[in-house]
């Protein structure tokens, strides 16, 4: 608390290195650090840069990188942040905590998580059992039916409301079961010793809220707070926020309002509105210089967003050029569409417009085609497959959502809590090992008699009374290999004794056989198995200290124990070293490409309906907040068209696909927005295309004229 004065002037004093190569207004930001601080980062104004440069300059006016946290949403994006912060500040870096918001929940719940009652050792549940809690909770056996409670329950909590309080201000019957349930399932989750992920930013707010010594002790560890993509933080990840910066409000919130995509998941935009109220001497510095698309597309960008209100008005400008004018398509049908996007990925490969775009981004990867909704993939991959053309679905099957990589962490999850209950039922049935249904139905029915966690019941003296003996044998064999399991992973250290513990494993439960056996396909088998071993090595990287920490809060050198790596895992979307740099256009949701950027972009289907989205409810009535969905439509417009570089292509149809039928296709409101007009260059390619092969045809024809007459004029010999 003492450090302020000091701080000061010690910052005063010191040379400019960490601001090296920013603009002025990048500059501005990088430098200020007497307290809260907002950049307003336009899209492709360089906020990773201006992010890792602060982290620099902290560090260079006398803070430690451990009092520094860089807070982002995903996994890759502080995977990259942490390797550019690496190349600006070298070993530093390793302490500087960059994470997620939940892994920094993880963080906070392992270290004081006790105040509220959980052991360091509890479990992530991923949705899957959560779905599968609800519908246990809510007496349904309809899995749709539990993903809306699911969703619901989700929502509350994301605005900071308890099922108590959920069940308060229910504005119908529904919601009122709904919280009811929710309650069971809080009862549940508490009793499994276990969290869900919303809990990961919940249980801290409320950890910081009621125990003033972890308030203190988190507020004294951490000197500055960097949030990324502010505007996507919801009211819960707010109130932790204010609650870790306390009443010095040492932090810099760096985001776009125009970007503000996922209010459907809880983001709001009153976290921007709230700022400048909670801290009133907030310091807002706007970055208005794109350095990723030429004029053209920028400009088109600029008067899409116009329309909406803003909080802090901005125009972004690029000194790229005036760059290729954008092109609007128009197709007759789906498959017409795909027919013009094969070709004009095929004419830029083949030279044309070169002097526009220039001879580089021409590979496969510097070419994505952007849509609303997934089922819009489907035409596309067929026409690309056609075509020969290589490409990936961004947003595909996770990793971890893999039934076979699912298994293996069931049981790993029971090694570190053994309350787990879902973890419990997925190992004890996954292979089968003669402990059938009728006796895990039992087992939970004398479990939840006597309050007890599944695994704790199975050991229990009474459990004769309720079970065969036959029954109770074959639990006891499981609880005992669990048991034994669990004290061979806490004392596995480093990557080979990781891989002899897993392989031994694998052999002793024998699912190799078990995926064999289950699958028709051998060939399906077999890459599953291939699956299983990638785990494994990926797993016995990280017990070496090859892998950063999931919590992303460091780069871990030192060995760890299979039991720490263990209780990481769940915080995992992807394993990320999977994904190599791979040659192919993408295939992606607008969503889903927040924060990516191509050469060379198609926006699909940009038609009424489709995007922006419909604005009506299926009865036809206006919903009262017709206006802020347009607007956060409008927003994923501007998401779409700042993916570009160096061309951009707005598709949209004349008749498109509605469940069985053809409707008429009405242009998104967006492309007059645009404001194209001259500008506007209306293409076909496929005309482009048969030029293109024309010319081609006849410089094969004049080559093999020249050759002729070289052939004719050679002298006999």
């Amino acid at each position: 608390m003492a450090v302020t004065a000091p701080f000061s002037h010690r910052m005063s004093s010191l040379p400019s290195s960490a601001s090296h190569g920013l603009n002025l207004a990048q500059q501005e930001a990088v430098n200020y650090m007497h307290g809260a601080c907002l950049v307003l980062a336009g899209a492709g104004s360089g906020k990773t840069r201006v992010i890792t440069h602060k982290i620099a300059r902290l560090i260079q006016a006398g803070l430690k990188p451990e009092q520094i946290a860089a807070i982002t949403f995903t996994n890759k994006a502080a995977a990259e942040m942490r390797e550019r912060a690496k190349g600006l500040i070298g070993r530093q870096a390793k302490g500087v905590v960059i994470c997620t918001f939940h892994a920094l929940g993880v963080r906070m719940l392992r270290q004081d998580g006790e105040a509220l009652g959980l052991k360091p050792q509890f479990s992530i549940l991923d949705s899957d059992d959560v779905t599968s809690i609800l519908k246990d909770a809510g007496g349904t056996t309809d899995a749709a039916t539990a993903r809306q409670w699911q969703w619901t329950v989700s929502l509350w909590k994301n605005m900071g409301l308890n099922a108590a309080q959920a069940e308060a201000q229910a504005g119908s019957d529904e919601e009122r079961v709904i919280a009811r349930i929710m309650a069971r399932y809080e009862e549940r989750l508490a009793a499994y010793q276990s969290v869900d992920f919303d809990d990961l930013i919940g249980l801290p707010l409320k950890l910081l809220q009621e125990h003033e010594a972890v308030r203190t002790k988190w507020q004294e560890s951490l000197g500055h707070v960097l949030v990324d993509e502010y505007q996507d933080t919801n009211a819960t990840q707010y109130e932790v926020l204010k609650l870790l910066v306390g009443s010095r409000g040492r932090f810099t919130a760096v985001g776009d309002d125009d970007q503000s995509i996922y209010g459907w998941r809880g983001a709001t935009l009153d976290n921007l509105k709230k700022l400048p109220q909670d801290y009133p001497n907030l310091k807002v510095v706007k970055l208005e210089q794109n350095y990723r698309s030429t004029s053209a597309i920028l400009r088109a960008a600029n008067n899409v967003i116009g329309p909406n209100p803003k909080l802090f008005p901005k125009t972004l400008f690029s000194e790229l050029g005036e760059g290729e004018p954008v092109r609007v398509v128009d197709c007759d049908s789906e498959e017409h569409e795909a027919e013009r996007v094969v070709a004009r990925i095929q004419s830029l490969r083949a030279g044309a417009e070169l002097q526009a775009v220039g001879n580089q981004h021409k590979e496969w990867k510097d070419f994505c085609v952007l849509y609303r909704a997934n089922h819009q993939a489907k035409v596309f991959e067929k026409a690309f497959r056609k075509a020969q053309i290589p490409y990936k679905v961004s947003g595909g099957q996770s990793f971890f959502d893999r039934a076979e990589i699912k298994d293996l962490c069931g049981w790993l999850r029971l090694l570190v809590n053994n309350d787990d209950d879902p973890a419990f039922l997925r190992a004890v049935t996954t292979p089968k090992r003669g402990i059938g249904h009728t006796t895990l139905q039992a087992l939970g029915t004398f479990a939840n008699q006597y309050k007890l966690s599944l695994f704790e019941a199975l050991f229990s003296n009474s459990l004769g009374s309720a079970l065969s003996a036959k029954a109770v044998g074959s639990l006891h064999e499981f609880g005992r290999y669990v048991n034994e399991l669990e004290y061979r992973a806490k004392n596995t250290i480093g990557a080979e004794d990781a891989r002899t513990f897993l392989n031994d494993w694998l052999k002793d439960i024998d699912y190799e056989k078990h995926l064999y056996d289950g699958e028709d396909s051998e060939k399906l088998a077999a890459a599953r198995w291939t699956n299983v071993m990638d785990f494994c090595d990926w797993m016995a990287q990280r017990c070496g200290g090859q892998i950063d920490d999931t919590a992303g809060a460091t780069v871990e050198k030192e060995k760890k124990t299979m039991l720490e790596v263990v209780q990481t895992i769940a915080l995992l979307s992807t394993i990320s070293e999977r994904e190599g740099d791979q040659n192919v256009v993408t295939l992606s949701t607008l969503h889903a490409a927040k924060g990516l950027e191509w050469p060379h972009v198609v926006l699909a289907g940009c038609v009424e309906g489709l995007l922006p989205f419909k604005l009506e409810d299926d009865d036809g009535s206006n919903t009262e907040n017709i206006a802020l969905r347009l607007q956060e439509e409008r927003r994923l417009m501007y998401v779409g068209i700042t993916r570009a570089q160096r061309t951009l292509a707005v598709n949209w149809l004349r008749k498109r696909k509605k469940g069985r039928d053809m409707i008429a296709g009405v242009p998104s409101r967006f492309i007059a927005e645009m404001a194209l007009d001259k500008n506007t260059v209306k293409e076909d390619p496929r005309e482009k295309l048969k030029a293109l092969r024309a010319e081609f045809a006849k410089r094969a024809a004049d080559h093999a004229e020249a050759q002729s007459q070289a052939t004719a004029a050679r002298p006999l010999v």
